[in-house]
């Protein structure tokens, strides 16, 4: 059967421009379809202009610490912003970037169609474009279209004074008084935001604990270099049952557990934080018989095969967040390369556990592999000790002259064998620093091998290297 494609990408975010480029290195056709603005969230919504505002903010935090600047000899005066001129650096950046991004799939033969994208059958696809609608055929097809933010119930959303982080990000105003509804990645970020430019805080959590999906003893050390020093008052355990928007917002507050209101706030504004869910609906999934669960996601099996009742369906295939194996970008990207080998007949899978993650905050969290807990709870249910050693900044060289000594990083490992099962840092570049133990975990390093390894002195790289050195094995 003759194809207008060998392969059809409905979404062109990370995931999807990622496919791309490695689906034309791999000598296929390719067409990708997008309806909104190339790059997806990532690059117009999320990490690349959250970036820009954070580095922005970020040196605002430093100059103002006139105390940490004193020590090293440093005086400077009175410090300005204009927030109007921060929010242009990150949409200035989000320009390039895009641009970037389209530029790379028109240079190497991409078919960029643009376009509302649907799976119109076994390996076919409809586009409903500004000339008309469209039908392609295709040997093999990729639906990556990502994620929106989650609003819950009970909060009304106007983009102006409560809002979501695709707004946030335009940074229109900087609130004297701003609630901040939930304390993962995005809440944290913000907070990191809003704190250095001046805002005042209330964040509040569903959960008991904040910072939920961090580990235990990262999450408490965040706390006190996050929260505590900051004018940032948090509420967990606690609700935000019902938002609406106005001058000022008004937050119900209730229980968690009872849903009894407790008091209501009245806020300049309202961040709603609450994580993302797919973006999988009207994309043609009945067309083929595919149901998604409760929450929107794609089944999916390791090889990024689309999966009905457990079986891979012919030709079909999705990545990314509309999957919700892992909503991050690279996660996407990496995906996206992993089902292009699968196509081509090269058997590869993901290993999740070897992907990190970061927050960007001042100082940064990274992490990739298993918390502690959960790795106590496969070495109970797999039948092997669990140990962990931890390293402080306090006592790194290069942190010390960077006047930059908070944080730590924390090294779980297999106690029998030396396999490490997880890596958590905070700390002055800690996003940077998680990619060697990225590495280790992918290449399955035990610590007793990784203490050999040679790392440059005086370096931040140190803070793993004694760790590893620390950690002892039974074998």
């Amino acid at each position: 059967m003759s194809f207008d494609y060998d392969l059809v990408i409905i979404g062109a975010g990370v995931g999807g421009h990622g496919a791309a480029l490695h689906a034309v290195k791999c000598g296929l056709r390719t067409a990708i379809i997008e309806a909104g603005d190339m790059g997806g969230t990532c690059v117009n919504r999320g990490c690349i202009p959250s970036k820009a505002l954070l580095a922005a903010s970020g040196r605002v935090r430093e100059l103002q610490d006139q105390h940490h600047l004193a020590a090293m000899g440093i005086q400077v005066g009175q410090i300005g912003v204009d927030a109007g001129a921060i929010a242009s650096h990150a949409s200035n950046l989000v320009d390039k970037i895009r641009g970037d991004l389209t530029n790379s799939l028109k240079r190497l033969g991409v078919d960029t169609i643009r376009g509302w994208g649907k799976v119109a059958g076994p390996q076919k696809v409809t586009v409903k474009t500004d000339e008309g609608d469209r039908t392609l055929s295709a040997e093999n097809i990729i639906i990556s279209t990502g994620s929106i933010p989650f609003v819950p119930p009970g909060i009304e959303v106007d983009g102006k004074t409560v809002y979501t982080s695709d707004d946030a990000i335009k940074l229109n105003s900087v609130p004297d008084w701003i609630a901040i509804v939930g304390s993962g990645y995005i809440g944290l970020e913000f907070s990191d935001i809003y704190s250095a430019l001046g805002s005042e805080i209330t964040m509040i959590e569903a959960l008991d604990n904040l910072m939920p999906g961090f580990d235990p003893e990262i999450a408490k050390i965040a706390e006190r270099v996050l929260i505590k020093p900051r004018d940032i008052e948090t509420h967990s355990g606690t609700l935000a049952k019902k938002v609406t928007p106005g001058y000022p917002v008004k937050i119900e507050l209730a229980d968690a557990k009872t849903k009894e209101t407790i008091e209501t706030l009245e806020v300049d504004a309202c961040l709603i934080a609450t994580g993302r869910i797919p973006y999988t609906k009207d994309i043609g999934l009945e067309n083929v018989g595919i149901q998604t669960d409760r929450r929107g996601f794609i089944a999916v099996n390791d090889k990024m095969q689309v999966v009905l009742d457990n079986k891979p369906v012919p030709n079909l295939w999705a990545i990314g967040d509309a999957t919700g194996r892992m909503m991050l970008a690279h996660a996407a990207s990496a995906q996206g390369i992993v089902a292009i080998e699968n196509i081509c007949g090269r058997e590869k899978v993901v290993d999740y556990n070897s992907i990190p993650a970061a927050a960007f905050t001042h100082p940064e969290i990274s992490y990739v592999g298993l918390t502690e807990p959960s790795a106590q709870e496969l070495g109970k249910n797999a039948g092997f000790e669990v140990a962990s050693v931890k390293t402080y900044f306090k006592g790194n060289s290069k942190a010390l002259a960077e006047g930059e000594t908070d944080g730590m990083a924390k090294v779980i490992y297999r106690q029998d064998t030396g396999e490490l099962l997880g890596v958590h840092i905070i700390g002055i570049h800690a996003s940077d620093l998680i990619q060697e133990a990225a590495n280790a975990i992918a290449e399955r390093k035990p610590v007793q091998e990784l203490a050999f390894n040679v790392h440059t002195h005086p370096t931040l790289s140190e803070v793993l290297d004694e760790a590893y050195k620390r950690a002892k094995v039974a074998v």
